[in-house]
């Protein structure tokens, strides 16, 4: 896949998400050890994904799982 226009980090930040954490932290620790980035930006970046149609035709499955936990928390509130 291309990436459909995607940055290399944006396509890193997915790739990320992708992946299954064993405990807190962990997946901190990868933010800032492999994307070099603090966990605050990496939210910022990654909630603007979320709204990105290019994100949602690169990989819809996490977009979509994403949307999804996303708007279940702002029900909660």
């Amino acid at each position: 896949m291309t990436g459909q226009g995607l940055s290399e980090r944006d396509l890193a930040v997915l790739a990320l998400e992708r992946r299954d954490w064993p405990g807190p932290g962990a997946k901190e620790r990868a933010v800032r050890e492999e994307l070099g980035m603090v966990p605050v930006r990496y939210y910022q970046l990654l909630n603007a994904l979320l709204d990105d149609p290019r994100a949602l035709a690169h990989d819809p499955i996490t977009v979509n799982r994403l949307r999804r936990v996303r708007e279940s928390r702002r029900e909660e509130r």
